[in-house]
């Protein structure tokens, strides 16, 4: 590693990143620097980039700081290096090259243009329209997490009576979200619609406290259940990000147990991921064998309906 200037270079897997300006301030109130955010993501790459290979994103990039203006960028900017991986999706009115992110040279160039939170597709470039996971975000409506603690246990039990794996995720803002991973055999259309099918009978088993309603202002002081993302060129917040909230917080993955321990949704940090990774160790190491088929799930729901 070396230092010049306003710039500090970094060698990452053969590769040579020039980190600009990496004393900025990010996170002020923390004296958080974009030389943090990069180093950040390189000590969580070896987990996250289970979730980031072969996936198309979207960067929420925030380059005065995360109180600062933000956009989000889905079309690889020109200047980006040839080593990192594009991929063309189609659009509305024709296609765009998207980033994806296969190493960590290249999670490390995206936080030096300050991309505090990768957004990933729920797809694979390979099959684009066969998503390989279902997300449920569970968003309170308010700052109640044992709501949220509490719906995402009865969930996990409908989901594992219909024969899938169901994981928690705080989202390192105010909810969480619980992910179904699956083995690719349905397309985005019939996904969401049985993510919509649970979300109702989740709903219809406790009017009181849980909605499908997507307009805020009819929820009243009930938990929305969210399936919007399990459609196709949606994203969600990538295990292991940052977000842009105060202190830094990070989406991250949990043990189901976890959640017993009055865990909150902004409890892990920049500050504090590493070390949790270090002696716990990823609580979601096999991915891959959990995959299960949402059509036969979706019968195993209409049986038992």
């Amino acid at each position: 590693m070396s230092a010049r200037g306003g710039h500090r270079e970094i060698t990452v897997g053969g590769r040579r990143v020039d980190v600009t300006r990496p004393g900025k301030e990010l996170f002020p109130e923390d004296g958080i620097t974009k030389g943090d955010l990069v180093d950040y993501y390189r000590s969580v790459a070896g987990p996250m980039l289970t979730h980031l290979k072969g996936r198309p994103l979207a960067m929420e990039r925030y380059p005065d700081g995360y109180r600062g203006k933000s956009f989000f960028h889905k079309k690889v900017p020109p200047y980006f290096p040839d080593w990192i991986h594009r991929e063309r999706v189609p659009k509305e009115g024709g296609s765009l090259d998207m980033t994806v992110c296969d190493d960590t040279a290249t999670l490390a160039y995206l936080a030096n243009q300050a991309c505090l939170t990768p957004h990933l597709w729920l797809s694979r470039a390979d099959h684009l329209d066969r998503p390989d996971r279902m997300i449920f975000d569970l968003d309170p409506p308010g700052e109640d997490f044992a709501l949220v603690r509490e719906t995402a246990r009865e969930l996990r039990e409908l989901l594992a009576q219909l024969g899938l794996k169901p994981l928690v995720m705080t989202t390192g803002s105010r909810g969480a979200h619980v992910l179904v991973p699956l083995d690719g055999s349905a397309d985005f259309d019939a996904v969401r619609a049985f993510a919509r099918e649970i979300a109702e009978v989740m709903a219809a088993r406790r009017p009181d406290r849980l909605t499908t309603e997507v307009r805020k202002n009819r929820r009243g002081d009930r938990l929305y259940l969210d399936v919007q993302r399990n459609a196709f060129a949606q994203t969600s917040v990538a295990p292991y990000a940052v977000r842009a909230r105060p202190h830094a917080p990070v989406a991250t993955p949990l043990a189901w147990d976890e959640l017993d321990d009055g865990v909150g949704p902004r409890d892990f940090t920049l500050a504090t991921l590493p070390s949790r990774l270090e002696s716990r160790g990823d609580p979601w190491p096999s991915l891959r064998r959990m995959r299960r088929s949402a059509r036969r799930a979706e019968r195993e729901l209409k049986r038992m309906r």
